[in-house]
């Protein structure tokens, strides 16, 4: 029962229903339920629709006791409050055994079918991580989790405007499987971002599939497209031109060594896909694909990149040139070039001169990130360059692996002093020195 008497409770008995909202938006659930006891206009926030849009689900594969009690307590929220639901995500931390995968498919199974029968707002959908390639997923509960989720997809396709499924590692059929789902009621599906990267097991040359490129040819409305460049053929990129040209913005590409790279893709079908789509950008992602002649084969005019990270992932190898990436790729790209990472093991190859050249020729480049051995009058031309606006750079964060770290930390210092204006007001910068292991 309120009383008016009280200055302090009559504030909070009045405080508009937007004001009450925003605060039980930052509670968790706990906190919610509890705050939902203290009258009945408290009661009534906790079913506002807009508290209950997103949820995110942890399934912990060794869990204490507080991790229990926190994931049966949004699992229930999920259920009670479902037919809210817009943004959905599953994570699974690190699963271990088999028996921890069977109780994953029981209560996935019971979730997504209540969703399926209780929900029409879902446009948002992400479970990553679900390598069902590894032993502890038994080829009958896997089996009965894609069946599941195909399902729901199938359901869900009307709505779903986001799907990302990264690091599943399935096979060629069950994932095209998947894909299907969200065409399968009228063979078109107009979602606009999937997230496929690593969805596919180690090894596959999906880009030779004539599934796949049907499956791709279902899809007219992508504006993201996240995947492994072992999808990428000229049959891929003539059906990204017919269909999705129209909405195309950015496609996010990883390539990893050990995935297969060395098909032959034309200039001319790039050349395309950009005339007809000239919003899109190209991200690439290489891990641990360092070889000149493997990235020149990828790495061709015609394609509008936007952003290139290089990883060697604390790998060394004597045939990991970069000097001709850095002086004869990459400065290809001079005219659209954004952001540059580069994570090398470059002990045996000094890399100054070109890399400072390559920033100072790429014009619209604004963020660099480099992990390499350079010397520290790398760091300090850089900036001279920077002051003197022959770079646009806004972000600069390095690790520069020296001998001599503690003495190269000192004349590091000394640089940043030299600098002190330019980088408190406009920069992003991030530079340590780091022993050579």
């Amino acid at each position: 029962m309120e009383d008016d008497s009280d200055p302090e409770q009559s504030s909070w008995a009045y405080l508009p229903d937007v004001c009450l909202r925003y605060i039980f938006h930052w509670l968790d659930d706990r906190d919610r339920s509890r705050a939902a006891l203290v009258c009945k206009k408290w009661s009534c926030a906790m079913y506002s629709g807009s508290l209950w849009r997103c949820r995110t689900i942890t399934f912990y594969s060794q869990p204490s006791r507080a991790r229990t009690l926190e994931f049966q307590s949004a699992l229930w929220y999920t259920k009670k409050f479902g037919k809210y639901l817009k943004h959905l995500e599953i994570k699974l931390s690190n699963p271990y055994n088999t028996l921890f995968i069977k109780k994953f498919l029981v209560i996935m199974r019971s979730l997504l079918s209540h969703l399926g029968k209780c929900n029409s707002h879902l446009v948002s959908l992400s479970i990553k991580y679900l390598e069902l390639d590894c032993l502890i997923w038994k080829n009958v509960v896997r089996a009965q989790f894609i069946k599941i989720l195909a399902a729901f997809l199938k359901r869900m396709s009307n709505q779903l405007d986001y799907l990302n499924l990264k690091g599943a590692r399935i096979t060629l059929e069950e994932g095209c499987e998947l894909l299907n789902s969200l065409s399968s009621l009228t063979n078109r599906s107009f979602i606009s971002e999937i997230n496929i990267e690593d969805f596919f097991s180690l090894h596959l040359s999906v880009y030779s599939s004539a599934l796949f490129h049907q499956t791709m040819s279902k899809f007219h409305s992508l504006t993201i497209l996240t995947f492994n460049y072992n999808c990428i053929s000229d049959e891929l990129l003539d059906i990204l031109r017919e269909h999705s040209s129209h909405s195309l913005c950015t496609l996010n590409i990883k390539c990893h060594i050990h995935d297969p790279h060395g098909q032959a893709v034309s200039g001319r079908s790039w050349a395309n896909l950009a005339k007809r789509a000239p919003k899109m950008n190209v991200n690439f992602f290489f891990e641990r694909v360092m070889k000149h002649d493997h990235l020149a084969r990828i790495l061709l005019v015609e394609i509008p990149v936007r952003s290139i990270s290089l990883r060697s992932c604390y790998f060394s190898d004597p045939e990991w040139t970069m000097r001709p990436t850095l002086t004869n790729l990459l400065p290809a790209y001079w005219h659209g070039l954004q952001k540059l990472t580069l994570e090398l093991n470059n002990d045996h190859e000094l890399l100054d001169d070109e890399l400072l050249q390559l920033i100072l020729s790429c014009k619209r480049l604004l963020f660099l990130k480099v992990w390499a051995f350079l010397s520290i009058s790398f760091m300090e031309r850089l900036l001279q360059n920077r002051a003197e606006r022959k770079c646009i750079l806004t972000t600069i964060k390095a690790r520069l692996s020296q001998d001599d770290s503690t003495e190269e930390e000192r004349l590091l210092a000394g640089i940043y002093r030299k600098f002190k204006y330019l980088i408190d007001s406009e920069l992003n910068y991030f530079v340590i020195t780091y022993p050579m292991v």
